[in-house]
This record gives structure tokens, sequence and C-alpha cells, in this order.
């Protein structure tokens, strides 16, 4: 696991040595065992390594045998051992036993072909100094980021936006339009990031600069094939999967640990992998304390496990920090503990497996279909879904809006996904957002817009995969994969995610939707599987996330007055009105209303602007975590 950077610039203006080290030491996070670069007339590569696999000969950059390709590469391929020697058998002489050169004869040997073959997660550059072309993909879920920007007659690319900040020819200015979808979604939706003219290269997509011009394709997408597969044939499927994928996943020179929460997908990847450490993380209420089953489940599959409490103090010192990290800002609440565990875990290991992804590719969210607790409404629901697509959207939109025990079920289960589905986080009403924001900050692409896009590539698919399909393209690689990367690389750790896998998506396109979701229950088939393996308290038990006790924090004086003192500041007049937001966060404090989503939404963005535009990019410097 590592962290990439690099520019082509072809004047002779820019000090390509200096600019390239000092984009390298602003992501020295991602790779603090060693660091390495190229340079040449036209383009500077930049590489910062965390060592997981063939820790010795793994430095980048790599070069082919006669050294007119030059690859630098953050991810993992799991895969990478077959395909080694299939280009081994066809003439490739490799100087390494890493992965990364596997991409860089796979990509002479095969071309973009390559990118159907490697299973993996990754973002990775090659340069080919007799075509004066870069060559650059990013995975196909979306799980290692890679941004990129054209400015000044430079073209820079990079894991990490903040590298940006370093190149003389990058011009930071905020995105405008970015902040009312922000105010909706959680995190940052568009394509454009927060930072104008600087952009994702998107999941499952790889691109091509050549002569100034940029070139993005699209090399894979799901790919619904489903099925009439048996439940018990289903269950058989997805477990000897998921095993053979955590199997993949724990390949490594190093100590493999694991996250562990209260919920079935941790719990799933820890009881397959049966690491020697695996890690939790609460906060001291109960309520909020995950790690108290956690323990309880390692102590039934006779594990180790080691937890941490976070304290309120702890996440509010830090809280400017984590915003630093994740480059844009990100609302969702379990970016707190999550950046805690990351820190945890690091400590004894550096690679830990995550449980992402089990929830979008088998339907594990309650938005999907689960907005009741009235068994009786579930079966009606299940057997108005039979009907045709025609009349049950009639039937589903004649509902909305209706205020009977059951009403909101039965549409979310009947009319169109785009009728009411944007994703798993909607903190303001889109007209309500403008209400908050200035005049200069109420323009930009509608939610509907971003969402469109999407639903129109899934027509003849049923509700729920639609929904999936969009969370698989927004929530998933905007918040869910950007959060894990970017807080886990703040200590150094690789985290992987053997449930967000290219042969895992697989069994998943064949799921039949009525094991997906029903009336037992979220992530049905899946839990099933899940059962060979944990206790049924652990298997059945319902989607927590990460609880965060923000309705407490909010209603304590002492964070009540650091939020109220953010709010109160003059640059906050530009995007807010001023009087509207201090009114919601007293009517919070106070126990008229409840609007701690909507308050740490905006507290969110505000501290990330401070980091970034009144403090310059500057890395907020917290009190050390005690190791205690």
């Amino acid at each position: 696991m590592c962290g990439i950077v690099g520019f082509v610039d072809r004047s002779n203006t820019t000090q390509k040595e200096q600019v390239i080290k000092e984009m390298m030491d602003t992501i020295v996070h991602r790779g603090p065992n060693s660091s390495g670069q190229f340079i040449d007339e036209g383009v500077a590569l930049g590489f910062r390594r965390l060592s997981i696999i063939d820790l010795e000969g793994g430095s980048q950059p790599i070069y082919n045998e006669d050294e007119t390709k030059i690859i630098t590469f953050n991810g993992e391929i799991y895969n990478y051992q077959s395909i080694r020697e299939d280009l081994i058998a066809k003439g490739h002489i490799f100087r390494t036993h890493a992965d990364t050169e596997v991409l860089l004869h796979g990509y002479e040997e095969y071309g973009v072909e390559l990118l159907q073959k490697i299973r993996g997660m990754f973002a990775f550059v090659i340069w080919d100094t007799e075509k004066q072309e870069l060559f650059g993909a990013r995975d196909h879920f979306g799980i290692k980021p890679l941004y990129y920007a054209q400015m000044n007659g430079t073209f820079m690319y990079g894991s990490e936006i903040k590298s940006f900040l370093k190149h003389p020819n990058f011009v930071k200015e905020l995105n405008k339009e970015a902040l009312k979808p922000y105010m909706t979604f959680q995190y940052s939706a568009l394509d454009e990031t927060f930072f104008k003219n600087v952009y994702r290269i998107k999941e499952g997509h790889y691109f091509t600069y050549k002569d100034g011009e940029l070139k993005i394709e699209q090399y894979w997408d799901v790919d619904e094939k489903e099925t009439d597969l048996t439940l018990d044939e289903t269950v058989d499927l997805i477990d000897k999967t998921v095993v053979s994928s955590v199997e993949a996943h724990r390949i490594a020179d190093v100590e493999v640990g694991s996250f562990l929460s209260s919920g079935v997908d941790s719990s799933y990847v820890t009881a397959v992998l049966r690491p020697e450490h695996s890690y939790s993380i609460g906060f001291g209420d109960k309520t909020y304390n995950e790690s108290v089953e956690a323990k309880k489940l390692a102590e039934l599959i006779n594990l180790n496990n080691t937890s941490r409490v976070v304290t309120g103090d702890e996440a509010f010192d830090y809280f400017p920090l984590i915003q630093y990290h994740l480059d844009e800002p990100d609302s969702n609440p379990s970016c707190v503990p999550l950046y805690f565990l990351a820190e945890l875990a690091s400590r004894d290991v550096r690679v830990a497996l995550s449980g992402e992804g089990a929830d979008e590719l088998f339907a594990g969210y309650q938005a999907y279909g689960m907005n009741t607790n009235s068994k009786m409404v579930k079966v009606v629901a299940e057997g108005l879904k039979k009907l045709p697509k025609g009349m049950r959207y009639k039937i589903g939109r004649g509902l909305k809006g209706k205020t009977f025990r059951g009403a909101l079920h039965l549409y979310t289960s009947l009319a169109p996904a785009e009728d009411f589905f944007i994703g798993q986080a909607k903190v303001f009403e889109e007209e309500e957002a403008v209400e908050y924001l200035q005049p200069t900050y109420q323009s930009s692409p509608s939610v509907k817009d971003i969402v469109q896009v999407h639903y129109d590539q899934v027509q003849d698919m049923s509700e729920i995969k639609k929904m999936q399909y969009l969370d698989m393209h927004q929530w998933m690689p905007k918040d869910i994969l950007l959060k894990a990367d970017k807080l886990s690389m703040a200590s150094s750790l690789e985290v992987r995610v053997p449930l967000l896998d290219k042969e895992l998506m697989k069994v998943s396109e064949q799921v039949p939707t009525k094991y997906l979701i029903n009336a037992e229950n979220t992530k049905y088939a899946f839990r099933q599987a899940a059962a060979r393996h944990l206790p049924e308290e652990w298997y059945n038990r319902e989607k927590l996330g990460f609880p965060v006790p923000i309705k407490d924090w909010l209603r304590e004086e002492k964070y009540y007055k650091i939020i109220r003192n953010l709010f109160e500041q003059e640059f906050v007049k530009e995007f807010f009105d001023q009087e509207k937001i201090l009114k919601l966060l007293d009517d919070n404090f106070e126990g008229k209303a409840d609007g701690r989503r909507k308050i740490w939404t905006i507290y969110t963005f505000l501290t990330w602007y401070q980091v970034y535009f009144i403090n310059d990019g500057e890395k907020p410097v917290p009190a050390p975590i005690s190791v205690a």
C-alpha cells in the first residue's frame, strides 16, 4: 500500500525534483517505509511506500526490461501470482516478486485488457518514454483514490488532493457548486471535487494523457445477470466465494489483522480469517459502544480482541485532522471512530481486513425496503411486488404522502426507486439547503440530475438492484470507500475489503432479488451464509453502522460552545445565513428540535474550509493519542 503523485509538464520553469519531493512529503503517511521518483524532460513520478509484499525488492518506480516504461502503483493485486506465471511463460523477465511489476509487464503484454484480468484494489500510472504517454487506471469499485487536475500547462495526478497544493501551477479555488449537493448527500457528490478543476478518475475507468490531451474510458461496470438459483445454491455460492476472497485478501509478507464491530459483515470476515489480532472501538455510553459486543463475539469464537473507548474531547480535538486527511468534507459520523480504530490497529499490524461492500452487493440497508417492523405489511408488500411494473408503479405513486401504518414501506416497495431514493444519506432536503445558503452557493446540479445519470443505466433492473447500482456509483466510492482509505492511511495502515471483490460481485449479480431483501431480513442470503460461521445473535443482527453520540455531544455545553464559536466566525457569512444556522444550533441544544445531522454537516464543512482555505492546508496537530 502506497501513495502516488506526479505531473506532466514540459516547461523548463518548474523545478521538477523539488516539486515532486514536496508532493511526496505531503502524503508521507501513505508510505513511511521508503520513497522513489522518476524525472525526465516531460514528467515527474513520485511514490511513497508502505511495504506489504516483497519487503526488500518491491520499491518503486519499477522499470520494464529496456526501461522504456515506468510504473508507480497504489494497492494490491490478489491474483498477481498466476498472471506473473503467464507473463514469464511469454518471455517477460522480472526483477522483483512484487505485484507492481506484474501490472507493468501485464500492460506491455495485454494492453488495456490487463484491467479485465486483475483482481484487487488499485490506482496506478505507467509512463511510456517512447510514446511520451501516461496511462493510468483506478480499480473496479473505487477502493483506491486517484485525482487529477489540468492547470497552467500541467497535468497532475495523485492519491490525495493535498499533494497538488505543493505544485506551483496549481490554483486553489473552492468549487462553489459542490456545497449545495453536499448539504443533502453529506459527502462530495459531484465528479468535480470541492477544489475547482480537480476531478476524480471514476471507479472502473482508465485514462491516457498525451500531447496535452486527456482521454478517459470506462472498462468495467455492474452486469446484472439475475438467475433462478435456489436459496441453498445461493447460500453455498456466497459462502464459498467469501471464504475464497478472505483467503486471497490475507496474502501479505506482514501480519494481517481485522476490524471487528457488532455487525454481521466484519464478524463474518473475522470469523473466516481468524487473525491473531482484531480491533474494535466504542464510546463511553453502552448505547454507542460496539466494542462491548465485538469482544463478546471474539470470546465466543476464541479470538484476541483489542478495543478502546474514544472520548468526546478526543473526537473534537482530532476532528480538524480527520477532515485534513479526507481532503474533502465528509459529515458521515463514522469518520470519527474509523480514524481512531485505524490508529489502534496500526500499533500492531500494517494490514487489516474490514467489512465494507456487503451492504451494497447483497442489499443490507434498511432503505432498500425495510421501512416497517410489521411482518404483515412486509408480506403484503412482497405480494404486490409481483404485479406488472406499470400497475405496481401506479399503486406505489398513489401511496406517496399517505400516513397510515405501513404506508411508507408500501410506497418504497412499489414506486420506482428514482422517485424516492438518492442513496444512504439525506441530510437537508434540497429546497431546505437553499434556505440556509447564500445566493452565490445556491446554484449547482440538482439532486435529481446527480442520481438520474445512474438510474438511466439500469431501467430494466428490479427496484432493489437499481438502488444498489446507485449506491455502487455514489455512496460507496465517494463516502464509504473514500473514508476507509484516507482514514486508515492516515495511520499508515492498509485496509482491505474482501466483501467488495470482483469475484464476489459476480456472485451478487446472479442472486435473485427475493434472496437479497425480503419479509425476513435485509441481506437475507448473505446472512444465511454467515450463519455457517457465526452465532444467530450476530448473523441476524440489525445493521447499526458506527454508532456515534453526536446527539449527546451537541447537548453538552462545552461541545455546543465549540461549534457555536465556529458558527459565529465572520467567514461563515460567505456561505450561510448565519442567524439561521445559529438558531438551528441553539434550538437543538435547548431540546426544541433535533438538528444534529444538519448541524454536524455544517460544522464539518466549516472545519474543512478552515483547514484548507483559512489555514492554507496546514496539517492540524492535536495532542498525541494515549497508548494506554
